[in-house]
């Protein structure tokens, strides 16, 4: 049994790998958000909540108690709350970090897939600083670039490794989720790499 700390559980996939992990693992999630109230309903026997900012180091420090491994799945400023939780995580016993940035930040989608990359769209700069900020710390972090998320219902998907090109467009959001619960549970899957992941 592990204790999972997801930052980010009220959006699509934070909302979606928490009700996978509840499915299919035994696992304790703390289950952090800005706005909780938007999490329904919390089984207690499994899960609590904690209400804050990722950019917040007293709520992240409560958060970090006792936890196994992080799962972020944020918008926004993500290099800043990339720095905020890579401190926070340097001063508690948590090494694990599961962190989902996007496709292209290494300009790594192939011209034939119609490209996409960093090279090309400035909004995934901060994406690209995030995962600068994660691999230039000591942790034994994760970087999860997923391609484009949808709603289907399969775990049918593809690895791809940092230098690799990239292997295709979509991907569920039910098998990112499948992936964050692997990486959960194994901590030399993935362990200091950038995995992107699309359907197959």
């Amino acid at each position: 049994m592990t204790n999972v700390l997801i930052i980010g559980a009220t959006g699509s996939v934070g909302s979606t790998t928490r009700n996978y992990f509840l499915e299919n693992t035994e696992d304790n999630l703390t289950l952090m958000a800005r706005h909780t109230n938007r999490l329904g309903n919390i089984d207690a026997s499994r899960e609590k909540t904690i209400s804050g900012d990722v950019t917040d180091q007293a709520v992240l420090a409560e958060a970090l108690k006792g936890q196994d491994v992080v799962f972020a799945a944020l918008s926004g400023n993500l290099d800043a709350m990339a720095q905020s939780l890579v401190m926070a995580m340097d001063k508690s016993d948590v090494k694990r970090l599961l962190f989902i940035t996007s496709m292209g930040i290494y300009n790594e989608i192939p011209a034939s897939m119609g490209g996409g990359n960093l090279d090309s769209n400035p909004m995934l700069g901060s994406y690209r600083k995030a995962a600068d900020v994660i691999e230039a710390s000591d942790l034994d972090y994760t970087i999860i670039r997923p391609g484009w998320f949808d709603n289907s219902n399969d775990t049918d998907y593809e690895i791809t490794k940092k230098g690799e090109p990239f292997g295709g467009h979509d991907v569920s959001i039910k098998s990112i989720s499948d992936l964050v619960v692997r990486l959960a549970h194994d901590p030399k899957l993935g362990l200091r790499d950038s995995l992107g992941i699309n359907r197959k």
